[in-house]
């Protein structure tokens, strides 16, 4: 291995731990415990170094907000090696996972979803975010029920998720694990519900 793949090795890890550290300290102590310095001290790198990777404290809060997109888009990536049904299936049971309903990630969500309340720039790259899980959610609908129209699949997707983020939410709670199951349950409901269940609604 050349000397400038170990280079851009240990570049990428730096940059991925500078980026956790910042999650961490957002999960914890919300906007106010994030600095560049902050940032630079949990990352156990010099502050020099963090300002290389990232302009500042805005830079660092965006690059955070598109880590937990791109990890939402994973939840409903589609696997072509699996039948459109299962694929669904495990989208809908993969929100509840051990890794996602931890202290650490709900909170950081939590206040990532504060944070795009009250600065335009965040609402925007959140707003952007949200469309695409829908829009990942309805394709896996979409390819499970081949003759619902897309507007329905995509109204199913929306339904779908307030009931993640409620289920997200009270889980940061303490909200025990049959509650969170019944709350599978019925996405999978919404989900497969038949054209003429979705008329009557």
């Amino acid at each position: 291995m050349g000397t400038s793949a170990v280079n851009s090795g240990e570049q990428v890890d730096r940059q991925t731990r500078i980026l956790e550290a910042a999650m961490d300290l957002l999960s914890r102590h919300g906007i106010s415990g994030v600095s560049m310095r902050a940032v630079a001290r949990e990352a156990g790198v010099a502050l020099g170094l963090v300002n290389y990777y990232y302009d500042d404290k805005a830079t660092l809060i965006r690059a955070a907000l598109r880590r937990v997109d791109e990890h939402d888009l994973l939840l409903v990536a589609p696997d072509p090696s699996v039948a459109p049904d299962e694929q669904l299936r495990k989208a809908l049971r993969r929100v509840a996972g051990a890794d996602l309903l931890t202290t650490r990630y709900l909170s950081l969500r939590l206040h990532l979803w504060a944070l795009a309340q009250a600065d335009e720039d965040y609402a925007q790259i959140n707003a952007a975010a949200f469309d695409r899980y829908i829009d990942g959610l309805a394709a896996l609908v979409a390819s499970a029920n081949p003759d619902l129209p897309w507007k329905a699949c995509r109204e199913r997707a929306s339904d779908i998720v307030v009931i993640q983020n409620g289920m997200w939410l009270t889980a940061l709670l303490g909200v025990d694990n049959a509650s969170i199951q019944r709350s599978i349950t019925r996405t999978e409901q919404i989900a497969f519900a038949s054209a003429q269940e979705t008329d009557r609604d």
